[in-house]
């Protein structure tokens, strides 16, 4: 297999040829894909890292997306008609590789930065929440039973009213007045001890 000489994108490239009979075989890339992808891998790999590396600041990812768009090439080899379309093909899949590892691994730190934030909160925010927690259940048990019932029904076990009513054997109606009161009960409550 021989090649042509040329500057891709301000590269110096040798873009793999494959003589046949028809005078435009020089455009053309090899039938058999294992041959075709091998010969552009040795013509272009070289170039297709170093910008990667440009792009990522690290060898071993820009290889391992060089070799992702190399695996791309091979699976879309019958699509491929010319020779020169390669290389724009590989170097397109190299910087949407590279964006696509830089973005996984900016979300990655963020996470990583709002979960140490998130496993370091501070004491007192979680004692808050307990204590919260502690005197909505004492205001729940202070209100008459059917309120705290359907209360305790709607918010924590989320039910509907029907749902609710076939409970506890009263009418939605009934529920909806009892939800009403013991809200404006705890408001009330709240409000006061505020």
């Amino acid at each position: 297999m021989t090649g042509q000489p040329g500057r891709i994108a301000g590269l110096p490239v040798v873009i793999p040829i494959q003589p046949g009979p028809r005078d435009d075989a020089a455009t053309d890339p090899p039938t058999d894909r294992a041959a075709g992808v091998v010969a552009v891998f040795q013509v272009h790999y070289v170039h297709l890292v170093r910008l990667a590396r440009h792009l990522l600041d690290d060898p071993n990812e820009a290889e391992d997306v060089v070799m992702d768009a190399f695996v791309g090439l091979s699976r879309r080899w019958a699509h491929v008609r010319r020779s020169q379309d390669v290389f724009f093909y590989l170097r397109a899949s190299v910087v949407n590789g590279s964006h696509s590892r830089l973005r996984r691994l900016r979300i990655a730190r963020d996470r990583r930065h709002t979960q140490v934030e998130r496993d370091s909160a501070p004491a007192e925010q979680l004692a808050m929440v307990h204590l919260e927690h502690d005197s909505v259940i004492a205001l729940l048990r202070a209100l008459p039973r059917r309120q705290r019932e359907v209360l305790v029904l709607r918010y924590y076990a989320d039910l509907s009213e029907q749902q609710i009513a076939d409970a506890v054997g009263i009418s939605p109606g009934a529920v909806k007045s009892h939800a009403s009161r013991g809200v404006a009960a705890l408001r009330r409550t709240l409000e006061l001890s505020a």
